[in-house]
């Protein structure tokens, strides 16, 4: 009767045992299930952080494209009446020159500079410029 009782006992002990891993096990599953659910939520948050901010640069950046393409039209057109100018200013000067010869009046005429000399200014044509910001739009 005793190793019955003994038994019984360690059968009683192993399953107590078994049934406290299995809760353990059970619990361990869960935290981890918990643990993972965290983490997805977090990454799915970041994602539609990262996108919100992704659109705003992407709106900055078509803004400050659309800046520029209408700075660099306004340079074109300003460069071109530059020249315009500048042509309109030789003209006079060889009037004044023709005057002043068959005048005999001695006149100021100062020096044209001439802008093709300056480096930091490209050449244009002296037709004027007909276009819209439209032609220069990137597509992002």
């Amino acid at each position: 009767m005793a190793s019955k009782q003994a038994a019984q006992s360690s059968c009683s002990e192993e399953d107590q045992r078994k049934r406290k891993r299995m809760i353990s096990n059970r619990e361990s599953a869960r935290r981890s299930r918990m643990r993972k659910q965290q983490h997805m939520d977090d990454l799915t948050n970041q994602v539609a952080e990262l996108k919100n901010e992704n659109s705003q640069i992407i709106a900055q950046v078509n803004l400050i494209a659309e800046q520029y393409l209408n700075s660099d039209l306004e340079n074109a057109v300003l460069r071109t009446q530059v020249i315009e100018l500048t042509e309109r200013l030789r003209s006079l000067s060889s009037v004044l020159r023709f005057v002043e010869e068959f005048s005999g009046t001695p006149m100021y005429i100062p020096e044209i500079p001439d802008p093709l000399l300056q480096p930091w200014k490209l050449p244009q044509p002296v037709q004027p410029i007909i276009a819209s910001a439209k032609m220069f739009q990137c597509k992002f």
